[in-house]
């Protein structure tokens, strides 16, 4: 007597065997995906963010000439008696941008602000704090002092023809700084990849229009678009799609034609409302539609002509997590940026967690330092991937690898803080 179904693996199973690995799907992305080849010159003011185009390389030291670290007097250490106080003569004031103009001879010293040119005949700076005044016009000095005290020499920050930023960095504030102590107002960065967004699904209703039974909102296309804003790329919003096999068609064909990276949210399932990888096979390739990971198992990744397509899981908190694991280096890869995974920090957990092995697991977490200033970490309450809320509350994943069998609290896990652009 039969007395059980048969059935296929689901959301709710550890393992899949239909499913590919966390890493096999970011090498199967990172082999897809190639950069965009169209570059443009910007003010270098325009271009936080974006990814350099060439490497760039000094066209002179920086600093070009020895000067001040400090507030203080310009001495020649050879004018110090041994083991003895030595009395010299201020002959002058050296200012940032106002050079002393002269030279220093044997017991004499130059008054000096941070930043000017180190006077000729002098070779160290002593601190004002670490001299005497003695008679009008003459400071009193000990002997413990050395050659280059104080002073930041020509090259010590940049030298002349040294590459100071790679091919492929996404330009940081401190980037810009080392630009214009160079001197270069223009920089050559690659093109913002375009990313074409669309939620699917007969049950959504756009914020502001009236909520009839069996209708929810459309909160994905808001997270998305958060996150999306947070990179340097052109965003294009196509609205809702019905769930029909020729309106998913349509906006996938449309789609193609602008877009570097097209992704959609929902419709990527197995249900008969589902309409993503039927019509993603007809109009172009599907690589692959399901990650053992938890949430977002139904991801599908494929490329239609030159579009670069993520169909991610409709469930509002496993839009984040595939955005976050699988999208943001999608969207560097397109900008030719170079990789960056994510850090990882140990935490001790506060909280037990269930878990089976088999596939990687994102809980939501809140991390915090302990009264020994080291991590640890909370759960968010409830881990459905239908609630936002468990993001809302959160800063950081708890991320679970495929082989952890569940943690108790003390045990120590890895955490991945939330940083949309990575």
């Amino acid at each position: 007597m039969i007395n059980k179904i048969s059935s296929v693996p689901g959301c709710a199973d550890p393992f899949d065997p239909a499913s590919i690995s966390l890493t096999e799907a970011l090498d199967k992305i990172g082999q897809r995906v190639r950069p965009v080849l169209a570059c443009e010159r910007l003010p270098i003011r325009d271009c936080l963010g974006r990814v350099n185009n060439e490497a760039v390389k000094s066209p002179h030291d920086v600093p070009p000439l020895p000067n001040s670290a400090m507030d203080g007097y310009a001495i020649a250490v050879a004018s110090l008696e041994r083991d003895a106080i030595t009395e010299l003569d201020d002959i002058g004031t050296a200012y940032a941008g106002a050079p002393f103009d002269g030279s220093c001879g044997p017991g004499q010293c130059v008054r000096i602000m941070t930043g000017a040119l180190i006077p000729q005949g002098t070779d160290a700076v002593i601190m004002q704090e670490q001299v005497e005044q003695g008679a009008p016009g003459k400071i009193r000095v000990d002997a413990e002092h050395r050659v280059g005290e104080n002073i930041r020499q020509a090259g010590e920050d940049v030298q002349q023809g040294d590459t100071v930023i790679e091919a492929g960095a996404r330009l940081s504030p401190a980037d810009l700084g080392v630009l214009a102590s160079l001197g270069l107002g223009q920089l050559q960065v690659k093109r913002k990849p375009v990313v074409a967004f669309f939620s699917t699904g007969d049950e959504l209703v756009s914020v502001g229009e009236p909520l009839e039974p069996g209708k929810i909102y459309d909160s994905n296309r808001y997270s998305l678009h958060g996150m999306l804003s947070g990179m340097a790329v052109d965003i294009v919003d196509l609205g809702v799609v019905r769930d029909d096999l020729d309106s998913m068609r349509e906006v996938l064909t449309r789609a193609s034609t602008k877009a570097d990276l097209i992704i959609s949210t929902g419709g990527v399932s197995v249900g008969e409302a589902d309409f993503i990888k039927p019509a993603l096979e007809e109009l172009g390739t599907t690589e692959f539609w399901k990650i053992a990971i938890k949430p977002g198992r139904p991801l599908t990744f494929g490329q239609i002509d030159a579009s670069i397509f993520m169909g991610l899981p409709g469930n509002p908190v496993a839009v984040m997590v595939t955005f976050s694991q699988f999208v943001v280096p999608a969207i560097h890869a397109l900008a030719g940026a170079n990789p960056q995974p994510p850090a990882l920090f140990r935490a001790r957990a506060l909280d037990k967690m269930r878990k089976k092995p088999g596939r990687y697991e994102f809980q939501r977490g809140i991390a915090s330092m302990d009264e020994n200033n080291e991590w640890q970490v909370a759960r968010t309450g409830q881990q459905g991937s239908g609630i936002l809320t468990s993001m809302s509350r959160a800063n950081c994943f708890i991320v679970l690898p495929d082989d952890n069998t569940g943690v108790e609290p003390g045990d120590q896990v890895s955490i991945q803080f939330f940083d949309w652009s990575r």
